[in-house]
């Protein structure tokens, strides 16, 4: 049974969720009830709807007939490296300004610092972490197509907009309104999890324990959260080590970002924990994950190698939905916002 998250709202690096009250949600200008089959024959109606979506690429539209051809993370990735984003990099801090007795405790007995050579790459992944959706670029759409498909297991384009984002776990019909501080990193993190075929039964597992019947939580947030992370834990410093170890940036918070997921999920389904704990779990997740991330890339390393010998399970066969699953306005919801003071200190923004 798919989750319906509607009533969602940041706070600090996280994305919470409030159930209970009215919980109403603005009409996405722009969404027509209409099939996307229906407008075939109607050019007018084509051209309102191309007007209005603002996902949609210059030029014709895909056809619901004539899939879209899937993206590589590569591909993607090479994308941002030609292309210009030097008003983006702009806006970047590669690293946490420290003063003081922090600063003299980080020189002594910190990380070690990201050797120089590296450091455009990490510049990079900064940068489109500031990128948001690019409603002119026809790249943007094939990485939401792909995500889809991908998790899914469909085999045709979806429409850009619709209520299918709210079924994978976003806030609403439009992934582009649940990227706050993550940027177009967080899609290309999804991208990474659902290309390599080991990594997406991972993402499908995980996928699937989100619509457990009680322990269900919005899928693609908690995704774009778990980006939030990496990028912290980059800009501490946290990834140096690995990072000069390896002689790479982006393989390394790629495999950080998806190892953390991996312990986001066992810590949820073995501790049996609901969407009202995703606050202290995420928190907990987020120092645990940036204070040891040797021993959590050797816990996906663990986990990805079971899978090659098809023993890799998070979820055996523990049923993940069904008819009493609750609807998203019975559940109760306890954000950082709500922990007591001295337990949300030391909250960021990206």
């Amino acid at each position: 049974m798919a989750s319906s998250f509607k009533n969602i709202w940041y706070s600090g690096q996280y994305v919470f969720v409030w159930i209970g009250g009215l919980g109403l949600r603005p009409h996405t200008e722009g969404h027509l009830p209409l099939q996307i089959s229906e407008l075939k024959n109607h050019s007018v109606l084509q051209a309102l709807t191309a007007e209005a979506n603002a996902w949609e690429p210059r030029g014709s539209r895909a056809s619901m007939d004539q899939p879209g051809q899937l993206i590589s993370f590569s591909e993607a990735l090479q994308h941002f490296q030609t292309v210009d984003l030097s008003s983006f990099k702009k806006r970047i801090q590669p690293t946490i300004r420290r003063t003081g007795l922090a600063a003299l405790r980080h020189y002594l007995f910190g990380p070690p610092k990201l050797h120089q050579g590296l450091r455009e790459e990490r510049d990079l992944v900064l940068t489109i972490a500031q990128c948001g959706l690019d409603s002119q670029d026809p790249m943007h759409g094939r990485v939401l197509q792909t995500i889809y498909k991908k998790l899914t297991g469909s085999k045709f384009d979806c429409a850009l907009h619709g209520d299918h984002w709210e079924d994978l776990g976003f806030q609403g019909t439009n992934p582009a309104t649940d990227l706050r501080g993550a940027g177009f990193l967080a899609l290309l993190h999804l991208l990474y999890l659902v290309m390599d075929s080991k990594t997406l039964l991972m993402a499908r597992e995980i996928l699937r324990l989100s619509r457990h019947h009680i322990q269900q939580f919005p899928f693609c947030l908690m995704s774009v959260n778990i980006t939030r992370i990496a990028i912290q834990a980059l800009r501490e410093e946290c990834l140096s080590r690995e990072c000069n170890r390896q002689q790479k940036v982006i393989p390394v918070v790629n495999s950080f970002y998806a190892a953390t997921f991996l312990r986001l999920a066992h810590v949820w389904r073995t501790q049996h924990k609901t969407i009202s704990d995703s606050g202290f779990v995420l928190k907990d997740l987020e120092m645990s994950a940036k204070k040891s991330p040797r021993r959590l890339l050797k816990t996906l390393e663990t986990y990805l190698a079971g899978v090659s010998k098809g023993q890799g399970s998070l979820l055996g066969t523990q049923k993940c939905s069904g008819p009493q699953a609750p609807h998203s306005k019975d559940l109760t919801f306890t954000g950082v916002c709500d922990l007591p003071s001295h337990l949300s200190e030391g909250t960021w923004l990206i």
